[in-house]
């Protein structure tokens, strides 16, 4: 009569067989359907579980495992492990393809494309608000040489809350998106400037109060986006800045005004301006204005034909 497998030894090797199992599942369900924080958690839970057992199969196999490694053959089959496990990390374009077929386009609450009829964002922070801005390209836009490109928030002092989308790619943002630039770069120094004396970002920028019950002081996005009392949330600016390298001519600002006292789901951008430096002001900081468009512009106006935005709210 032949003799059993030890029963700890049994027990280990059919929780790894069924671990096994998870994990595969869990890893085909976790490609095909969208981003699911309790597919990605159980896979990866049960990974380490695995390692465990996995440690426990090889001290419980220690003999039989010694003959294998001596055999050419298990390095080998590592060595093409390795190399499938690099090239997967790597991403050539052939994987490349083949992950966009999953339906996992993982936590992100927000994405940026730039396709032949235009430019697409959305921005999901919470359950209860989501916005898309898409933006239909003119007969100037050439998506494959696609224009510089900043998306943000800004409260209704006109100070910077939020950088939505930041160009990729550009080195010199001063000189491609001056306006964006400046407006962020004017909250960064404000909020070091905060952090190192103690004080809030309002009172540092120095912001007033606006004809209303509430102020429009705060530096939270959460205020803007997702009011705790919608009656009295705080109006808020969407603000786009485009540019096309090499058309010599200075980028444009488009923006919409946005107000949750009396909520709209679609609202286009209007084109505000183009901005320009002043000569700065009694301190000597620096200023950026818009200016109205003129008849210097030909293909920068072509970039765009419309932007809309939508915000769907749940109350």
């Amino acid at each position: 009569m032949p003799s059993s497998m030890p029963p700890k030894r049994s027990t280990i090797s059919l929780l790894t067989a069924f671990s096994f199992l998870v994990l595969a599942v869990s890893g085909v369900l976790a490609f095909v359907r969208p981003f699911s924080i309790r597919i990605v958690g159980l896979h990866s839970l049960i990974g380490f579980v695995f390692i465990g057992l996995i440690v426990l199969h090889v001290l419980n196999n220690t003999g039989h495992l010694d003959r294998y490694l001596r055999r050419s053959r298990v390095w080998a089959t590592l060595g093409i492990i390795l190399l499938l496990a690099a090239l997967f990390f790597w991403q050539p374009a052939p994987v490349r393809s083949v992950l966009s077929l999953s339906g996992n386009l993982g936590p992100a609450i927000d994405r940026f494309e730039v396709t032949d009829q235009g430019l697409s964002y959305q921005y999901a922070p919470d359950e209860r608000y989501k916005m898309a801005l898409n933006v239909r390209t003119g007969l100037g836009f050439d998506p494959a040489k696609p224009p510089h490109f900043a998306i943000w928030l800004e409260n209704a002092s006109f100070y910077h809350i939020k950088t939505l989308h930041t160009p990729t790619g550009l080195t010199d943002a001063a000189s491609a998106l001056p306006y964006w630039d400046f407006k962020r770069r004017g909250w960064e120094e404000a909020k070091r400037e905060a952090d190192a004396s103690g004080k809030d970002l309002a009172e540092e920028l120095g912001v007033d109060a606006i004809s209303a019950p509430t102020q429009n002081s705060s530096f939270d996005p959460a205020d803007y986006i997702l009011p705790e009392n919608t009656d009295e949330s705080l109006p808020y600016r969407l603000l786009i800045e485009i540019n096309q390298a090499g058309d010599d001519q200075a980028s444009l600002v488009y923006a919409v005004d946005i107000d949750n006292v009396d909520p709209r789901t679609f609202q286009l951008l209007d084109l505000v301006g183009y901005p320009k430096k002043e000569e700065g002001d009694d301190d000597g900081k620096e200023v950026w204005a818009l200016y109205y468009v003129d008849e210097n512009f030909e293909s920068a106006l072509g970039l765009i034909d419309s932007a809309l935005l939508t915000i769907e709210r749940e109350k």
